[in-house]
């Protein structure tokens, strides 16, 4: 299966997170792609497959700079994403309160009110709970990627590999 990672990071802690479960692809048995969303656009969910939303959180619930312009293409350029299954990973600080791993939950809010099918529970990593945060998005990937799978109509699947 393919399944494309898109990261929103300002430290490179969700770019490692990322990264290591692209790693782990064999044992996942995806095809799995990183991509920084750097300058993306609402056209990299016309990708083939699924999408995994890995974002770090700055400041009140922010986003990272790197995150920003895909996430104000999808008001600018919105349209119907239900062809689009989805997971996030959010990367947070739970002292902040109300705002933890606000990033990962503003591109779930979005995407579901484009239509996309969001997969599972988010990922919420808590820098102050854990220091092995792939670790952490490993052991949810491994319960996450079935549920996506079963999700995932068969002739859609088919058509990824």
């Amino acid at each position: 299966m393919q399944l494309t990672i898109l990261v929103g990071t300002v430290h490179g802690n969700a770019l490692g997170v990322a990264q290591a479960i692209q790693m782990s692809a064999d044992d996942f048995s995806a095809n799995i792609t990183v991509l920084p969303m750097d300058e993306l656009t609402m056209e990299v969910f016309d990708r083939p497959g699924a999408f995994l939303i890995c974002t770090s959180t700055t400041g009140a619930g922010e986003l990272p700079d790197n995150a920003q312009a895909l996430y104000f293409a999808m008001d600018a350029q919105a349209r119907y994403l239900g062809h689009v299954h989805y997971g996030v990973i959010a990367l947070g600080d739970s002292s902040y309160g109300d705002t933890f791993c606000g990033g990962g939950k503003r591109f779930d809010e979005r995407l579901q009110d484009l239509g996309a099918h969001p997969v599972g529970p988010m990922c919420c990593l808590d820098s102050l709970a854990s220091a092995q945060p792939e670790e952490d998005a490993l052991r949810w990937c491994r319960e996450w990627l079935p549920q996506l799978m079963s999700r995932i109509p068969r002739n859609t699947e088919e058509n990824m590999l």
